[in-house]
């Protein structure tokens, strides 16, 4: 790597870490072992890759334009500071008065008319014969010598510059570490933005209507989010209204609220609520994070056909279900759900809707159990649209 790019290196790092959020990043003189990441260099600035929401957070360099770009919310964005506003125009001054009329003064006497002079010479320069300079001549006679400067000797070359090395620490940091020995400089940057807090992309996303992180997981052909959705909207509930709940097992939503029948995000469900009867278009966004969407029955089956041992769907940690081992990642929790005049009931069940309707009363969901040790998942229609239950998203 070529000391330019060290430079750059050193200086986008820093760069990157100051306009985040202005923390102080304390310096590592010794890294034992690196990685590379996925920080990219490009051409030109038209070669950047498209910005989606599956590279949301990446940060790329254009050589020509010695521009940083982040990909944030679908778009390349510039770290380049914005044209100050113009300043507004000063006003008039006021006109001065006129002066006072002047007495005339005394006429001055003729000056004499001065001698012609005489007609200068040109001068020329002519090439010496050894090509060393020229000879400068003027009104026929020599009159000096410029001299051509000397060659200088030539400087010893430069020691080869050290290179950076990146290391990923996985949990949404990478430190670039640049120089080696006592000379060595670490800088920690960032890897996505969701806010003002990090995260790691290959494993998390964010929802940046509410600036929340959450994971997901791939099972299969499919990825999940691995946590309940906890976007709050008006229909929303949390258990005995415990906001520290839904931080840990996500919000309580209606049919019609977890399909947005409202139509505030897409247009996919409109006026699927309870008490009528709609056509849905797949994939339907509903209350869903940009670029996820509500899964209907078909995809949930999917989902448990991939394996076969049940349990693996399960989190750990719960004493209702002593036997789970969460082996495929999804970390379903039993939240329960809410059945309106009887309340809310959670510790075995975990109940998440999916987008197919029965009829203009009910709904279709999925049923994650463990009752007197018996195992058992269910994908099934003619549930009460009006009650409240947990929503899972599937990437688009």
């Amino acid at each position: 790597m070529s000391m330019k790019h060290v430079l750059f290196m050193q200086t986008l790092a820093l760069t990157f870490f100051l306009a985040a959020c202005g923390d102080d990043v304390t310096e590592v003189t010794e890294v034992t072992e690196v990685h590379e990441t996925g920080m990219k260099i490009v051409e030109k600035g038209d070669e950047l890759p498209k910005c989606t929401t599956d590279n949301e957070g990446a940060l790329v360099y254009a050589l020509d334009s010695a521009a940083a770009y982040a990909c944030i919310n679908r778009e390349w964005t510039s770290f380049k500071g914005k044209d100050g506003a113009d300043g507004k125009d000063g006003r008039d001054g006021k006109d001065g008065e006129d002066g006072a009329k002047g007495e005339k003064g005394d006429q001055g006497e003729s000056g004499k008319k001065g001698d012609t002079g005489e007609t200068g010479t040109s001068c020329t320069m002519k090439s010496l014969p050894d090509s060393s300079g020229f000879k400068v001549i003027c009104g026929g006679d020599s009159v000096g010598v410029v001299l051509n400067g000397e060659k200088g000797e030539q400087g010893n070359k430069g020691e080869d510059g050290t290179g950076c090395s990146v290391e990923d620490t996985g949990d949404g940091f990478a430190l670039v570490t640049c120089g080696e020995g006592e000379n060595a400089s670490t800088t920690k940057i960032f890897k996505g933005m969701c806010g003002e807090t990090p995260y790691n992309p290959a494993t998390q996303f964010c929802d940046f209507r509410d600036s929340t992180i959450y994971r997901f997981v791939t099972i299969g052909s499919q990825t999940w989010m691995a946590e309940n959705l906890n976007f709050e909207t008006d229909g929303s509930l949390c258990y005995n209204d415990s906001a520290k709940y839904c931080a840990k097992y996500g919000r309580y939503y209606t049919w019609a609220d977890a399909m947005d029948s409202a139509a505030v995000f897409s247009d996919n469900a409109k006026g699927c609520g309870e008490g009528t009867t709609c056509t849905i278009k797949t994939p339907a966004r509903g209350i869903c994070p940009e670029g996820w969407h509500m899964p209907d029955s078909t995809e949930w089956t999917t989902l448990l056909r991939t394996g076969t041992d049940r349990y693996a769907y399960m989190a750990k940690g719960f004493d209702e279900w002593p036997d789970a081992s969460n082996d495929y990642g999804f970390s379903a929790l039993p939240a329960g759900g809410f059945y309106g005049a009887s309340g809310f009931s959670y510790g075995n069940l975990a109940v998440f809707w999916c987008a197919t309707e029965g009829d203009n009363l009910s709904a279709c969901n999925l049923t994650i159990s463990l009752t007197y040790m018996d195992v058992n998942h269910r994908v099934s229609v003619g549930y009460p649209k009006s009650n409240g239950y947990s929503v899972r998203c599937i990437k688009d």
